[in-house]
């Protein structure tokens, strides 16, 4: 699979990356110690952010199992399944639009 699509589809159309609370991040690191993929970074305050989201693998939630006090989530998940779903038509195996 090439790395900048998922399912055929370009990697930056597909809107899954961890969606951090500062509200409730204590700032353990521990999510950012787990990643291996350089999604996420802290910022000149120490803040976790996401860096890279198209780094995200899709449908991976294991930074927020991470989290022990549940400051990470995600996009609805049927949601974006649905929207690949539906946009896997447009785009074939090289990520490329079909309808060119």
């Amino acid at each position: 699979m090439n790395k900048s699509n998922y399912m055929g589809i370009p990697r930056g159309k597909i809107e899954w990356y961890p969606i951090i609370d500062h509200d409730l991040c204590n700032r353990c690191y521990a999510c950012l110690d787990f990643c291996p993929y350089d999604v996420l970074d802290k910022n000149e305050k120490g803040d976790i952010v996401v860096k890279n989201k198209e780094n995200c693998t899709v449908f991976c939630q294991a930074c927020r199992h991470m989290c022990e006090i549940g400051a990470i989530s995600f996009p609805n998940k049927k949601e974006v399944l649905s929207f690949i779903k539906s946009e896997k038509g447009e785009y074939d195996e090289r990520g490329q639009n079909a309808r060119i």
